[in-house]
């Protein structure tokens, strides 16, 4: 099977198994977070709004911001393009954005500590993302952010599918706790 259906199937699999498990276990997540330091003090943080059963990090976010932490959110620009941050508060006005996301109307803001949405991801840091490419090419224009997945437990699989372009990820953060990967890129 080539390589784009192995992530296609991928993807759907791993969609439909999301599906059944509660977004409410960001709870969980957050705490591990911010018990493991690994966001340094001062540090700009993207997050992303969840969507599509993604595991919820609101609770991340709020606790981040009541820590000092200057957030922001992705927008999803054209395809092919990079995403464009923008500064976030909790309570600030959200609009509907390109693939039923959402973002804040705040000033482009540059961070320096990602949290990353994913599909799937294994032990050697690969991602499995939706397929569009932006957090790879966000990830390309930032070579010095870190790079923190956010997932449930369960989307750890054996082996995630990779092209070139793929980027991996740093750590991963899920309801049952944080693992920093090794990063070949």
């Amino acid at each position: 099977m080539e390589l784009a259906a192995r992530k296609a199937a991928l993807r759907v699999e791993m969609q439909g198994l999301r599906a059944g498990l509660n977004p409410a276990l960001g709870v969980r997540l957050a705490a591990h977070v911010i018990a493991s330091a690994i966001i340094p003090a001062g540090a700009v943080v993207a997050g992303y709004w969840p969507m599509a059963h993604e595991i919820d990090i609101r609770p991340l976010l709020h606790a981040l911001h009541e820590r000092g932490h200057v957030l922001c959110l992705p927008e999803t620009t054209k395809p092919g393009q990079a995403l464009i941050f923008r500064a976030w508060t909790p309570g600030a006005a959200l609009i509907q954005g390109r693939y039923n996301t959402l973002h804040p109307a705040g000033p482009e803001v540059m961070p320096d500590f990602l949290l990353i949405p994913l599909l799937a991801f294994d032990a050697a840091g690969h991602r499995l993302g939706y397929g569009g490419g932006y957090y790879d090419r966000t990830l390309a224009r930032m070579p010095h952010a870190f790079r923190l997945g956010c997932a449930f437990a369960a989307q750890r699989v054996d082996f995630v599918p990779r092209e070139e372009t793929d980027l991996c990820i740093q750590a991963i953060a899920t309801e049952s706790g944080l693992v920093s990967l090794p990063t070949p890129d």
